[in-house]
């Protein structure tokens, strides 16, 4: 139930929002660069959108280097920093809601 709910929840602010400017598209453009299978244009654009609702552009830019550099992940994950700690869960929180809502 708690899944539905966020499911519905993101969904339907998804809906109210204008799509990103072109040139704001990090997550998608680095999403198609990548060489996962699932990959689609129509996935990469749905995390997209989740993006511009979980993350703000700066984060965009530094999460859309982790498709084709994962370490850094790691590395911001394992800093201890609260900058690097508030990061990690914006991420965090809008990898399940683009799991949820682009799955």
């Amino acid at each position: 139930m708690k899944q539905f709910l966020l499911i519905a929840f993101c969904a339907t602010s998804l809906t109210a929002v204008a799509p990103a400017p072109i040139e704001a598209a990090q997550i998608k453009r680095a999403c198609l660069a990548s060489d996962r299978t699932a990959a689609t244009r129509d996935r990469c654009s749905c995390i997209q959108r989740v993006a511009n609702q979980a993350l703000t552009r700066s984060d965009q830019k530094t999460v859309a280097k982790w498709f084709s550099n994962p370490h850094q992940a790691q590395e911001l994950k394992m800093s201890k920093t609260a900058r690097d700690d508030a990061l990690w869960d914006r991420y965090r929180n809008f990898g399940q809601m683009a799991q949820a809502i682009c799955s």
